[in-house]
């Protein structure tokens, strides 16, 4: 197989990682990531319709303790009347009712339920990005236009099953979805700490909260 560039660093110098019925995938040894190969991707018809079978519901108490995982730790640390950009809602914004509920103001984004591009506009006390990454083509844009749209001191909390080092690849569920396109691992995610200059504290096994320097 050719190697192709890694979507998150942009090494020329990718190997063969593992393969399936559906897909390849290739590993990066500067950022660590994984990725399927592009010609694997789903055309966005056909990932609005994978998207379209989620239940999202605003009522439902197991998926707002889900949420808990990245809301948690977001409001440990924020401060009060925090201003915040969801990035990757989706179609049932729970966690934007989680956090006004604790008296913070959260906008939206999402490429098909919120798509409105005035909200790269502003500035943020805090992002999240809730199991989203792991969908994007183009991560390295994506996330760093998010980046620059934190205030100087401000959190980005990424909530993503992350690739560990014990893991068996060829039996991981997070592969067999075949929206998720990118696997990142904590060396990724420290990659993405050094390439921004921020701070970086991984909790367990799917939770990343960077905080970008008060010099910005």
């Amino acid at each position: 197989m050719k190697p192709l560039h890694c979507p998150l660093c942009s090494n020329p110098n990718t190997s063969y990682f593992h393969s399936d019925q559906f897909r390849e995938y290739l590993h990066c040894p500067i950022c660590d990531l994984v990725f399927a190969h592009p010609d694997s991707h789903l055309s966005r018809d056909e990932e609005f319709k994978r998207y379209e079978f989620h239940q999202n519901d605003l009522e439902d108490s197991r998926y707002r303790n889900f949420l808990q995982k990245m809301s948690e730790p977001m409001l440990n640390r924020i401060a009060e009347h925090s201003s915040g950009l969801d990035f990757g809602s989706g179609p049932g914004p729970l966690l934007k009712l989680m956090f006004e509920e604790r008296g913070h103001h959260m906008s939206l984004y999402d490429t098909f339920y919120a798509p409105g591009h005035d909200v790269f506009k502003d500035s943020y006390d805090f992002i999240t990005a809730t199991e989203v990454v792991e969908h994007l083509h183009r991560p390295l844009e994506e996330l760093d236009r998010l980046w620059d749209c934190l205030k100087p001191t401000g959190f980005f909390g990424v909530m993503t099953s992350l690739r560990l080092p014990a893991l068996d690849f060829s039996t991981w569920h997070y592969i067999k979805d075949e929206t998720h396109v990118v696997f990142f691992s904590p060396q990724t995610m420290h990659w993405l700490a050094r390439r921004w200059g921020g701070q970086i504290e991984v909790i367990g096994d799917s939770v990343v909260v960077f905080q970008k320097s008060g010099d910005e």
